[in-house]
Parts: structure tokens; sequence; C-alpha cells
């Protein structure tokens, strides 16, 4: 299945100012973030972000602080944002089948998150260079475990060319010429 910006929504997990620092490649994955986030708000895919125990961990980092200002922020203590009922509310108000899934930590709470939206009917995609855990080998298992699950992994790229659908657009121009080059 090809990913669609109408029947979209990112969910931005846990990105937050405590535990960002200490993932294994955080300044990459937060470009990643911040890349795929920004083509979003300009496709109009709506993007949603939990913070989990923002007292402890802080809020989102202030990197993704201009794609996130318009997103529905929930505080979360589930590994599994599904497990929120805020979360669950606000995901089904939007009305779309397809989930993006960005993040961390890939081993926790983005594959509890996965796995729960997959059993609730959702399509899942699970953005490879955009999701992080503070050991590169626990990202790998997450990854490994979501394919067996049927969970679809993708790149930040793979999601925005499947977004625009197709070249010789406006959109498509305006976009490979402000994010996309060379």
């Amino acid at each position: 299945m090809l990913l669609n910006a109408a029947d979209s929504v990112v969910v931005i997990v846990d990105v937050q100012e405590k535990l960002a620092p200490v993932v294994h490649q955080y300044d990459h994955l937060i470009a990643r973030m911040r890349w795929l986030g920004e083509i979003a708000n300009e496709l109009n895919v709506s993007i949603v972000v939990t913070e989990q125990y923002p007292k402890g961990l802080g809020i989102s980092v202030d990197d993704l602080s201009a794609v996130i200002e318009n997103a529905h922020v929930i505080e979360k203590l589930h590994f599994s944002a599904w497990q929120e009922s805020n979360f669950t509310d606000v995901l089904q108000q939007q009305e779309k089948r397809q989930v993006v899934l960005m993040g961390m930590e890939a081993h926790v709470c983005i594959l509890q998150t996965a796995i729960d939206l997959k059993q609730a009917g959702y399509e899942v995609f699970v953005v490879a260079d955009a999701v992080g855990s503070r050991r590169d080998s626990d990202k790998q298992a997450a990854l490994a475990r979501l394919r067996q699950l049927d969970v679809q992994i993708v790149t930040s790229e793979m999601v925005a060319y499947e977004w625009m659908h197709r070249s010789g657009t406006d959109t498509f121009r305006h976009i490979t010429k402000n994010w996309i080059r060379g």
C-alpha cells in the first residue's frame, strides 16, 4: 500500500528535552523529523505529538517547535500512545487510516504504539530514518520485529514522494525546490 497525504496523520512520539540528547544519532533524527514535518505541514497532513511524562522528561525539543506549533500535543504515561484516551480521541477525530510514526524510543514507545495501532486497524508506517533509541541495536531489533508484524518500514523520502504522488505539479516543484535537493 502507498501513502496518501489526504488519508495520513503524522505522529511524533516523545522527542523531549531530557530524552532526545541521549538517543543514538540524535541530530540526524531530529533533522529528518523536522524535514518530513515541514513537508507534512506544506501538504496539510495533520501532526499529533506525544510527550511521555513531561514533568520528568521535559517538553518536545525546540528544534521541532516550528513543525509542531499547530499540532495536537498529548501528554501520556503509557508507553503505547494508543492506551491514552486523549490520544485515541484525537486520532479518531482525524478520520485518517494511515499513521506515520516518528520519534523515540523505537524499541519502547514507537514499537508499542505501532503494534496497538495495527491491531486497531490502522495502516502503520514507521519512518526508519526518523526513529531512534539510545542504542542502535535496540532500534534495529524494533524495526525487525515490526517488519515481522507487517508494519510498513519506510524512509522519510519515501513518505514525501508517496504523498506527492506525481511530478509535474506546482506542489511537486515547490517541495522538490525547497526540501529535496540533488
